[in-house]
Parts: structure tokens; C-alpha cells; sequence
């Protein structure tokens, strides 16, 4: 995956902080074959769950924890521009 506008030589000296950075690249912008470690995502959560875009989260959510009220039902993308 390449960033042209994040700084990776410099998030790489936090090693926390490059972590939560490439899990929600990851999920927000792909996997690029990788799989997620659910362990990771669910440790990670309380950190990253307002950085994923809502269908993803909504996805994961079911997922990992069986939740599947996070969003209202009718949710689509037409009604975010309402």
C-alpha cells in the first residue's frame, strides 16, 4: 500500500501509533490480500471505531460481535446527503 500523503518513516517511530494507522488503513481502504487479525481489531476498537467508514464498522460489528444496531436500517447512501 503507498501513502502519498501520510509520513510513514516518521509514524514508524511510534510503533502503537503506525499499528492503529495501517489497521484503519486497511479496513477503510482495503486489505491488498491481507487478512485482519480479529484479536488486533478488537483490541484496537475503542481507538479506531470512529476512524472506519460506517458500512465497514457496521460489517465488522456483525462480524466480530454479532451487533447489527450500530446504523438504522434504512441507512443508504442517497439519505447521507439528505
Amino acid at each position: 500500500m503507498y501513502n502519498w500523503n501520510t509520513d510513514i518513516k516518521k509514524l514508524k517511530k511510534n510503533p502503537h501509533q503506525y499499528a492503529i494507522w495501517k489497521l484503519v488503513q486497511l479496513i477503510n481502504y482495503g486489505l491488498d490480500g491481507k487478512k485482519l487479525n480479529r484479536n488486533a481489531v478488537k483490541k484496537a476498537w475503542p481507538e479506531i471505531e470512529h476512524q472506519i467508514d460506517p458500512y465497514k464498522k457496521r460489517a465488522l460489528e456483525y462480524l466480530i460481535w454479532d451487533r447489527i444496531y450500530s446504523l438504522p436500517n434504512k441507512l443508504n447512501f442517497w439519505s447521507a446527503f439528505r
